[in-house]
């Protein structure tokens, strides 16, 4: 038996007053396999990546000497819940303090920041970027439950508190390492609005096809080293 949630879904941008109620149904047979799934590919992953991770981090070390090589980051899951985001460091210690000077550069309209040639990256992690090798850690966050492999990106705490009520459907689901923003072939032009209108669109057709789907095109994106 399927359960099912309610959610305001805005059928336009975000500065558009026109809503509709979707109903988002829960299959559990669904949300189990793709549990099993997150946790059977992650451990495999965290065994088959452990050694490339070890040397990665020296490189960081080396780097950027008396930074941590792994970065914790505070996230936003599912309902709001606040968890520990883990990622190679690719940025400076200081990229957070340097954020506040930077924001009148960024790019994307609306809560997420983004910009190119971040000023805090640094050289190993321009590579490790590139080739998503920063993101790898998160396997420890799919594996504790705190995300999945296919899923809209987790937020930062301080872009959910810029989210309306719309853009807060986004929560309503585990975040993942990967979703339909990730493999679309012109997405660092995407805007903040078509970035949620993909996530959406995943949240009420998301099935094992999909996400599927979407692991293997992120894999072609990977390989291909065009970062997602």
């Amino acid at each position: 038996m399927e359960g099912k949630n309610s959610y305001i879904i805005s059928s336009g941008s975000q500065s558009e007053s026109a809503e509709s109620e979707i109903t988002i149904y829960e299959n559990p047979v669904y949300l189990a396999v793709k549990r099993c799934f997150d946790i059977v590919f992650s451990l495999l992953c965290i065994i088959v990546f452990t050694i490339p991770i070890l040397f990665v981090m020296l490189l960081i070390v080396i780097d950027s000497p008396g930074a941590s090589p792994i970065y914790i980051q505070y996230r936003v899951g599912k309902n709001g819940r606040v968890f520990k985001f883990y990622k190679l460091r690719s940025m400076v210690p200081e990229a957070d303090q340097m954020l506040d000077s930077l924001l009148d550069q960024n790019e994307m309209e609306g809560p997420a920041f983004k910009i190119s040639n971040d000023p805090r990256i640094t050289r190993v992690g321009r590579v490790i970027r590139r080739t998503c090798i920063d993101e790898l850690p998160q396997l420890w966050n799919i594996l504790k439950g705190d995300m999945s492999f296919v899923g809209p990106r987790p937020p930062l705490p301080r872009e959910v508190e810029q989210y309306n009520d719309f853009q807060r459907n986004r929560l309503s689901v585990v975040p993942g390492l990967t979703c339909y923003w990730q493999i679309q072939p012109n997405r660092n032009s995407l805007t903040f609005d078509k970035w949620l209108e993909l996530d959406l669109k995943y949240i009420e057709e998301r099935n094992v096809k999909n996400d599927l789907m979407i692991i293997f095109k992120t894999v072609g994106a990977v390989l291909n080293m065009e970062g997602v």
